[in-house]
């Protein structure tokens, strides 16, 4: 009996699942699911057919839930050490804004703007638009860039001088990025460029990057 995750090892919200169970030390089992398009089994999983789902089988048979943030919460609960949301009433929502704001914004401009068009593309056999990712870039990333930039100022996290599902959720989304071949430029966005490489270097989210090169590399990246 144990945790299983439904989903694809690409996904934004698969790994921020993975790191985040990573980081509480929890085994589990990931199961790959392609939704272009998803199996009929995992609608009756995932309401609004979006990666990932959790199984635990400890709780039950039928014991699924959808959607990253709900999972982690979730995990919090079950497994509350190490602490991956603050104590402090203000920082907790502080995490929870920065966790909604990588998830939605952030997510919506890298995932549709730059990556689908990158990588998605090419792992479909279909040619990489590399000119619809330019434009995302120079475009509309800029003022994400720029409010991430500041809000890290000089600091190793974002919230509470400590690792959190606000750094999980806003570094899962670089990650893909990075896939794409892109990263913010150092010389306009420096707090940013910093903050990334320690977070990226965690056990947690190396191991799944590792994993995620692995994979790309085997169709021309």
């Amino acid at each position: 009996m144990g945790l299983i995750v439904y989903g694809a090892a690409l996904s934004p919200f698969v790994r921020k699942t993975r790191v985040f169970l990573a980081e509480k030390g929890l085994d589990y089992k990931l199961e790959q699911v392609n939704i272009f398009p998803p199996p009929d089994w995992f609608k009756a999983l995932s309401p609004l057919k979006r990666i990932p789902v959790l199984r635990d089988e400890e709780a039950g048979p039928e014991a699924t839930l959808p959607d990253s943030s709900v999972i982690c919460a979730y995990l919090e609960r079950k497994k509350p050490e190490p602490a991956l949301y603050p104590k402090d009433n203000f920082a907790y929502a502080r995490a929870l804004w920065f966790e909604e704001y990588a998830d939605s914004e952030l997510a919506g401009n890298v995932g549709m703007g730059v990556f689908r068009p990158v990588v998605v593309s090419k792992l479909m056999g279909k040619e990489p638009d590399r000119a619809a990712a330019e434009k995302t870039l120079t475009e509309k990333l800029p003022k994400y860039f720029d409010y991430l930039d500041k809000e890290i100022g000089g600091n190793a996290f974002l919230v509470g001088n400590a690792f959190s599902i606000a750094d999980i959720a806003v570094a899962t989304q670089f990650v893909n990025l990075a896939h794409a071949g892109y990263v913010p430029d150092e010389a306009k966005w420096p707090n940013l460029g910093r903050y990334l490489k320690p977070i990226h270097a965690r056990p947690s989210f190396a191991a799944c990057i590792a994993e995620e090169k692995d994979l790309l590399s085997k169709f021309g990246f």
